[in-house]
Formats: C-alpha cells, structure tokens, sequence
C-alpha cells in the first residue's frame, strides 16, 4: 500500500476525476457518504447526541458540510460551525449552496467559541492534507477549544493543524482527535510515534480513487499489509528435507542473558529454518540443551560470554547480538565475521552497540547485511540523537545508503529501509510486544527467512517484520496485552508464517 506525499493525493484526486468522467462535487459526495456511514456504524450515535460538524473554507471543509447534510436528513441533531474566511473553495461553496434551509451554518465567533459538552460527538473538517503552515487566530483558539472540551472528535483525512510530510513546531494548534478516517491510503503521518496523540485510531475509508493512477504513481515510501506479501514465501515441496531450508548460525548469550539466545534460536525453529547451530559461551551449553533440543549448540572456549567465532563454511546465513554481551574479546569475533562471512549476516543486540561504539566497523559491514535497531541503538549506530520522528527516517535513509545496508528502527509501525532507501512499514503487531525478549524474537526470525535460498534480501525482511507482528496480533487473545510474553509470540510464528504461503 503506497504512502503519498500531500502533492500526490490531490493529483490522485484529479486524476480520478479525470478517469472516472466524474466532477470533484461527485468525489466529494463519496467522502462524505464514506464518513457518514463510519460515524453511524461505529459510533452508534444516539439520536439525541450533540454532534458538532466544524468546517474550514477549503474542500475538508466541503466534506464536512456534505456529511452534516447527510447526518441532517438522516435525522440526527447536528450543530454545523463555520470558521470565518474571505475565501472559500468552489466545492465549499457549492456544498453550502445545498444545506436544507433547516440546518443553519453558523460563523464561530473568536470571542464566544460553541458550547461543547463531554458527551457530544465533534466531526473536525477544518484542514486536510493541503495545510502548509501552523493554524493561527480563530483556528488555532477553535482547535485548542475543542481539544479542551473532553468530547469525541473524529477527524475528516487528517486531525487539522497537523501537516502531512513535515513536523510543525512544538507549540501548534493541532487537533487530538480519538478516530482519524482517511481516504483510501494512510498518510506518513500516522505512522510516526510523534503523532500518535493527534491521530487517535486511524481508519482508511475506500471511494473509489482510481486503481490504475495509484500503481502508476512511483513513491519511495510504503505501509506494507498481508495482501502485498501473500504468495511471497514459497509453500514447502512435498519432497523438501532439513537441508531444503539453509542451515543458520546465531552467536548470542552471555552469563545472565542466555534467555536472549534461547528464544532468538526458538523462533528461528519455528520459522521454518532446516537446521540452526547456536554459539554460545561455555556458561549456556546446558541451558541451550535443555531449552532448544531441536538446535545444536557450539560452546565457546570462554565461560561468561564469546570469544572465537567459529568456522563459517556451512552455513547459510548468520546472526549475531541477542544476549551477546559487549566484550573486547566479542567485538574481535564481530569484526572477524564482518571481514569472512559470505553470507547473509542478521545483526542485533549488542553487536549493534558494538558498532555503534566502534565506527569503524561498520566500514566492513557486508552489502545487504540486515540491522534491527531499536531507536535507541539507532541513535548510537548513526551517533547523534534525532530532533523528531522525521529528521531520524533520514537518518535511516543517509545510513542505508552508506553501508548498501537493510535496517530496520523497531517500532509501533516497525520501518525497514532498503539501500535504494524505500521505506517500508510494518502494518502487525500491538502493544503487548513491548516486553523483553521481542526483539530476540525477530532476529531469530529474521534469520530463518535470510538462510532461505528463494527469498531475495527485501522478502525475508518483509516477511519477517510482517510475521513477528502478526504472531502477536495471535497470541493476543490468548494473554491480553499484560500477560504478553516474546515465548509467546515464537508459539505463533508459525501459524502467521503460513498464512503467507503461495502454493
């Protein structure tokens, strides 16, 4: 699923038009049908609900005067509030033009801003997607009103004050909506942590903007679903054997973190990996055993943590980080698989911080290796904080295109950059998964689908990122978001990868 720049939605909306013989009053009338039905549908709303329709002079707030139309007839009580301006759009003003008689479009007064009770229902279509500078004046005052005011705001394409491709400064009037009904596609907006208590609950509302003009439309940026990697991982030949699936070796654990170990080898298990042989330091021989029978394991010489990097010709890919730990001796090991693996290398962990303390390393990162950063190991790698969500997405991409690297920032909406810098992010998971132990999870995932000889590099990536959420959208019901634990989401793998399967 494509994220477009603001530019690009309104030529999408142009060109519908243009394709479908249809004027913008008729695109409008969808929207507006779109989020009447959602209001009455999901919010069940009460005839007796104050509902509040607050409309800017441009065609957000076009679609804000169809859907208080529309509400209108359809017998609900409907105040509709009008921001004042010396110039409206054409589609405003004909939406204006055809109000029933009854239903009165009344200026908001700066000086006596409308009553809004806690229980009424507030539907914001002041600014959409065309909104370039911070609001001001009466808009900013009606924003910051409403946002006072304790009811359900419910924002029309984007929560108004909020810009579409870009930070606004700290202090802006932005409106906190609880739901935010897009059209269509998501905005890159809604994905940034940032900007999580503008948007609320983000919803995408289909009108029929034109298929073929939005595959032709080339974008760098992308919000990945099920369907857009459904068929991507090959289904298993009913002839298939142990050694069809590639043969991984994972360096992880150190005393006192050989769980990290544990489950990054369990959830390359049961990703589908042929076989797996876990390094780790003399002090984890037994616990790996016992825990993971199904892998064989490869004792350091050391007690507490690794110190050799063992032979590396069998394998088909290797990972290193979960648990590691981030000793003189381990970094040695790091930099000698940095300079001899030829083969696909999943890096996490500490072997992250590793690199982020020792640049130099990362000079020898091989080309396609995958790094699964959390925000603040991204920080250390890149070695500067980010000023907002935006300026760290370029960070991202500046790195990738230095290192010809795949790296991912962990997150609500998980991002994966590819060295030709396209973003990609992740549509699974919940917040359960915020619990130790996940990440490890991902990195032994991860590392089953890179030793899959029919995966290109962005497949497993997508692949992985997709199913390590969706494994725990699964084990949700069974723990709630609390009792969530990373075992948990290694049960589930799985069930999320086959659901991706072609034949």
């Amino acid at each position: 699923m494509k994220l477009l720049s603001a530019a690009q939605t309104r030529a999408l909306d142009q060109a519908t038009i243009q394709a479908q013989h249809i004027t913008s009053t008729d695109l409008m009338e969808r929207a507006a049908d779109a989020v009447t039905s959602w209001l009455l549908d999901e919010l069940l709303l009460d005839y007796d609900t104050a509902i509040h329709v607050c409309c800017g002079p441009g065609n957000n707030g076009g679609d804000g005067l169809a859907v208080a139309r529309n509400l209108h007839r359809a017998g609900y009580a409907v105040q509709l509030w009008l921001l004042p301006a010396a110039r409206h759009s054409a589609d405003f003003s004909h939406q204006q033009q055809q109000l029933p008689a009854e239903l009165p479009a009344r200026e908001i007064d700066p000086n006596k801003l409308p009553a809004l009770a806690a229980g009424a229902v507030v539907v914001d279509a002041l600014f959409g997607t065309g909104l370039s500078r911070p609001l001001a004046g009466v808009a900013a005052a009606l924003v910051r009103h409403i946002n006072e005011a304790g009811a359900t705001v419910v924002a029309v394409d984007m929560p108004s004050g909020l810009l579409a491709d870009a930070p606004q400064p700290a202090d802006s009037a932005v409106v906190r909506a609880n739901y935010t009904l897009s059209f269509e596609l998501p905005k890159l907006a809604f994905l940034l942590p940032q900007n999580a208590g503008f948007v609320g609950d983000w919803q995408l509302l289909p009108i029929g903007l034109d298929p073929e003009v939005i595959r032709n439309t080339p974008v760098d940026k992308h919000f990945v679903t099920a369907e857009d990697l459904r068929g991507r991982l090959p289904k298993r030949p009913k002839f298939s054997h142990k050694g069809t699936f590639g043969h991984a070796l994972l360096l992880a654990g150190s005393k006192g973190k050989m769980g990290a170990a544990v489950l990054a080898t369990q959830a390359c298990l049961r990703a589908g990996v042929g076989l797996i042989t876990t390094r780790v330091p003399a002090v984890g021989y037994d616990i790996l055993q016992i825990s993971a029978p199904e892998a064989m394991c490869l004792a350091d010489s050391a007690s507490d943590h690794i110190s050799e990097l063992p032979e590396l010709t069998p394998y088909a890919a290797i990972g290193i980080g979960p648990g590691l730990g981030q000793h003189d001796d381990t970094r040695e090991v790091l930099h000698q698989l940095l300079t001899t693996a030829t083969v696909p290398l999943v890096i996490d962990a500490d072997a992250l911080n590793l690199l982020g303390a020792h640049p130099e390393l990362q000079k020898l990162l091989p080309p396609d290796s995958l790094l699964t950063p959390h925000p603040k190991e991204f920080e250390r790698l890149v070695g500067e904080p980010a000023r907002d969500d935006y300026h760290r997405l370029e960070q991202l991409r500046a790195f990738v295109g230095r290192t010809s690297c795949y790296c991912i920032i962990k997150g609500a909406y998980t991002v994966l950059a590819a060295p030709d810098g396209t973003l990609y992010f992740n549509s699974t998971g919940n917040p359960g998964m915020a619990t130790g132990g996940s990440g490890d999870v991902l990195t032994g995932l991860l590392l089953a689908l890179r030793a899959h000889k029919n995966l290109s590099p962005l497949d497993a990536a997508l692949l992985g990122l997709h199913a390590h959420g969706r494994a725990g959208d699964l084990a949700l019901p069974h723990t709630g978001h609390t009792g969530l634990l990373a075992s948990d989401i290694v049960r589930f793998i799985g069930p999320a990868l086959e659901e991706l399967m072609s034949e």
